[in-house]
């Protein structure tokens, strides 16, 4: 916008000249009706972002329904996804996490370099964790897990405020660094459970060598191909303590978790990927001349909203 547009009061208080503007779902339970723009255009797109979860941060407020053009968050139904983690192929094309994501099917076995690399592992599972009360209850579950391994004389190593091991965040590359040399599994517990709710802990297993045991309320087939995880969902603590001295006694079954790694980079976009897709989707016609709001958006948001916003004072 140069000088000449300022003079003639272009976006100064009319905010129908904005093609889009994007509301902070981490805000809304402060906003009522009164602070919302009192005009609004018909080509603009009012934008719901948000990469909290829906269960630490449900929308109580009817106020927020049938208001929302699109959504640009975690969800993989959004308009425009703004996802913890890329997934892309050899090439570097862009291929997930995505609802109908098509995994190759016959993965090759590792190589010998890589084997020889696993061979330096000699601690069961790394936790690192600084939010020791959740709503998922994952300490609930770590809790019974450590017990649950002590009979194979195994543990669950837990880094942070949550536990007596130490590896301090400002040396962070050393902690990925013991987590690749040392440790069988990690630990990619959510701190809460919603659909699609996959955060940046699943890295620290998948680019340090280590096979991700997941707990969260999403379906991990859209974010990790199949035999490269262990979901803890469909595992009682003493089953999955069964599970993991098994596998780490079987190195050939240990081998197999790695498969991926000859099809597959996972990373977190960069910040300007997801700016930029955002500006695409704007700049797409066909998504920028359809009309139509989320007439039951508390509900797309989180099913399960009007029980999570009874335990809650949220209000919004």
């Amino acid at each position: 916008m140069h000088r000449g547009q300022e003079r003639r009061g272009y976006f100064k208080g009319d905010l129908t000249k904005f093609v889009a503007i994007a509301f902070n779902g981490r805000n809304l339970k402060y906003v009522n009706a009164s602070e919302l723009p009192q005009l609004r255009s018909t080509h603009q797109k009012y934008i719901f972002l948000n990469t909290e979860s829906s269960t630490n941060q449900p929308i109580c407020n009817p106020l927020w329904d049938n208001f929302f053009n699109w959504t640009s968050s975690y969800k993989l139904n959004s308009d425009v996804i703004y996802s913890y983690i890329y997934i892309r192929d050899m090439n570097g094309v862009h291929v997930g996490p995505r609802i109908d994501i098509d995994w190759v099917n016959d993965m090759k076995k590792i190589d010998d370099t890589l084997k020889e690399k696993l061979k330096s592992k000699n601690k069961a599972a790394a936790w690192f964790v600084s939010h020791c009360i959740t709503r998922s209850k994952r300490e609930k579950y770590v809790k019974s897990l450590q017990k649950a391994l002590e009979p194979y004389d195994l543990t669950v190593d837990i880094y942070g405020s949550c536990g007596t091991c130490v590896c301090h965040w400002y040396e962070k590359e050393k902690c990925w660094a013991m987590v690749s040399s040392d440790y069988y599994f990690y630990l990619s517990f959510e701190n809460a459970f919603a659909e699609d709710y996959v955060t940046e802990k699943l890295l620290t297993a998948l680019n340090n060598d280590a096979v991700p045991i997941v707990l969260g309320g999403s379906n991990y087939t859209r974010f990790l191909p199949p035999g490269s995880y262990i979901d803890a969902r469909l595992h009682e603590p003493e089953s999955l303590a069964h599970v993991m001295a098994d596998i780490i006694a079987n190195p050939s079954k240990y081998h197999e978790f790695f498969r991926w790694r000859n099809h597959y980079k996972y990373s977190e976009p960069e910040q300007i990927e997801d700016v930029c897709n955002l500006c695409s989707a704007l700049n797409d016609e066909s998504m920028v001349t359809m009309k139509s709001t989320y007439p039951h958006f508390r509900s797309w948001w989180n099913p399960n909203w009007e029980e999570r916003c009874q335990d809650d004072s949220w209000g919004s």
